[in-house]
């Protein structure tokens, strides 16, 4: 399940705490996401059925990330298929977590 970004959504430990039912596994990944970026993350947080899927979406996803609402306004499924990529925001993600730009390369080309 690649998400607009090209991150594999199915591969996110949110996502698979979600997917476990196990409210434990969901307090474990907070806990490790709120020391890896430096600020308090609760369970409910965490919570992410995917981007592109219907449901639910972690607080980051459905608050922060620009890639969702960038790519429905412009009618594309990822950000490969974008004229502007890859944009700043995108470039973030690009540089470092190299799977992300395979995953999207491996989608298409930009048209360029």
């Amino acid at each position: 399940m690649i998400a607009y970004c090209g991150l594999d959504c199915s591969k996110c430990v949110g996502f698979i705490a979600t997917q476990s039912g196990d409210p434990k596994e969901l307090e474990r990944v907070a806990e490790i996401w709120s020391v890896q970026f430096n600020t308090p993350i609760k369970p409910e947080h965490v919570v992410c059925d995917g981007c592109k899927g219907v449901g639910r979406k972690s607080y980051h996803c459905a608050n922060s990330c620009k890639m969702p609402p960038c790519c429905s306004a412009k009618g594309i499924q990822t950000c490969i298929e974008c004229k502007e990529y890859p944009c700043e925001e995108l470039s973030f993600i690009l540089d470092n977590v190299p799977e992300a730009k395979s995953a999207l390369e491996k989608l298409g080309t930009t048209g360029k």
